[in-house]
């Protein structure tokens, strides 16, 4: 990684800026499409997508919104929440879970209605690993890829998937690149580091995705913007992954302090922490 990170050529697409940048925006919509068919089988591809409102209201006043990060919807109706997580977080999955239930809850119609839902996909970027897993070999994948199941290991209900990203697990060097969503691993996971386009990557899209993630082309404010955007990422992830390490993440207010004092937004601390609010101001 470079040692400053005005020397770096390109943007570091972990941040919420860069993320949003290269993916969240309407001129990044092919870039996304690209991306999403790379991650889902064949026979689900995208032809186009709409981006929807990213902010899901409850039923009440004083229900928890859901905000995501993209959230949009193909051609079809299939629903898309597309995630960046930058560090470990209390309930990470039950989260992603709650979260789910809006494209879900948002399709029943009034009157008579039959229930046949469109599918619904919620991707996690993820820059961390999880803990629980039982084996070696689970411990080292990349792609994990769940759905509803019974007992048999059946798929009992096709058409609710989560699909996580462990970017830290992704390993593949320029050489050992051979489909489309290692491109895009490589490309998420080294953007920061690269000074020119690697041959092996260098098409129509992602030369464009090159271009979105250029810091040279961008303008005053939007750099402003970028390098805010950096040092919350960079302080948000080492106050978690440090708490993680020394087992203090139960400490959820000393977290949550920590975080004020490095100015983190509020809406940042209370995924992190899971405490509310009025909880969060109080401190």
């Amino acid at each position: 990684m470079a040692s400053d990170k005005m020397k770096a050529k390109y943007l570091n697409p972990f941040t919420d800026f860069g993320f949003k940048k290269i993916f969240g925006e309407e001129a990044s919509k092919p870039l996304l499409i690209d991306f999403l068919n790379a991650l889902l089988p064949t026979a689900n591809k995208i032809v186009d997508l709409t981006f929807k409102n990213n902010e899901q209201l409850g039923q009440t006043d004083l229900d928890r919104k859901a905000i995501y990060d993209i959230y949009c919807e193909n051609e079809k109706g299939e629903k898309f929440i597309v995630e960046l997580q930058k560090a470990k977080q209390n309930y990470f999955k039950e989260r992603t879970i709650y979260y789910s239930t809006f494209p879900i809850r948002e399709q029943a119609e009034k009157g008579e209605w039959n229930y046949n839902l469109k599918s619904v996909y919620c991707i996690g970027i993820l820059d961390f690993t999880f803990d629980d897993y039982e084996t070696e070999s689970e411990k080292s994948e990349v792609v994990h890829t769940i759905k509803l199941k019974n007992q048999n290991g059946k798929t009992f209900y096709d058409k609710l998937t989560f699909i996580y990203l462990e970017m830290p697990n992704f390993e593949r060097t320029e050489t050992e690149l051979e489909t489309r969503l290692d491109k895009w691993l490589y490309f998420i996971k080294h953007l920061e580091d690269f000074q020119t386009i690697p041959t092996i990557i260098a098409d129509d899209v992602f030369n464009q995705a090159f271009e979105k993630a250029e810091l040279a082309k961008f303008g005053q404010t939007e750099l402003a913007n970028y390098e805010n955007s950096l040092k919350i990422y960079r302080d948000l992830k080492g106050v978690i992954d440090t708490a993680f390490d020394e087992g203090k993440l139960e400490g959820k207010l000393e977290t949550a302090k920590s975080f004020k004092k490095l100015g983190v937004p509020i809406e940042t601390i209370i995924e992190a922490t899971g405490l509310t609010k009025e909880e969060i101001e109080r401190l």
